[in-house]
């Protein structure tokens, strides 16, 4: 019965869009009506400027970080903090708060992630940079240094569960980002 609320707490802390918040507190807008209709750091920060875009980054990892951290708290294991990670980031992407229209989960994923082993923070920053290299975009480079980190969960935890789960976050923020596969194949010389 925990597990449920501590799931259902996870989702709806995912509906807390900082990047609607910031865009009503600078401009009064709504955020997801502007730009690219996202709610998310990067749309914030093309609308609203640099600030802009480090509250609404800082504050969306902030959700993920909480959510593993309150399930460390409750003692649950590697493969639980991802599930509730990944409904929080669910809650973000679709959230029923805001009629189904959140952001892309990126943020919320990062601070998940870091908080289940730090050394997320190196492998992300080095998978960009060596993806950078090959595709010359943001988009791209950004996502595969995230399945990056799904994969490595076989080598620090050695466990399939905690791969599988985080493969299945990993699906879920590429997904929302409507990417053609070739995209990931192809090297692009600009952004999508």
């Amino acid at each position: 019965m925990i597990l449920f609320f501590y799931f259902l707490f996870a989702y709806c802390t995912g509906n807390i869009l900082f990047g609607f918040i910031i865009s009503k507190f600078l401009a009064n807008k709504d955020i997801r009506k502007e730009g690219s209709r996202n709610a998310g750091a990067r749309n914030a920060g093309r609308l609203y400027g640099k600030k802009a875009f480090i509250f609404t980054f800082f504050g969306d990892a902030l959700k993920g970080a909480f959510i593993v951290y309150l399930g460390r708290l409750l003692g649950y294991s590697t493969s639980i903090l991802l599930l509730g990670l990944l409904f929080a980031c669910a809650g973000h992407i679709k959230p029923i708060f805001f009629q189904w229209k959140g952001g892309k989960g990126i943020s919320s994923f990062i601070g998940g992630m870091i908080t289940i082993q730090p050394i997320f923070i190196f492998i992300i920053l080095a998978a960009f940079l060596l993806f950078y290299l090959i595709y010359r975009s943001f988009t791209v480079p950004g996502l595969l240094s995230l399945a990056a980190c799904c994969v490595s969960f076989l080598f620090l935890e050695e466990s399939l569960a905690s791969f599988f789960i985080a493969t299945m976050l990993m699906a879920m923020i590429v997904l929302s980002h409507n990417i053609p596969l070739r995209h990931f194949i192809q090297k692009k010389s600009n952004d999508n």
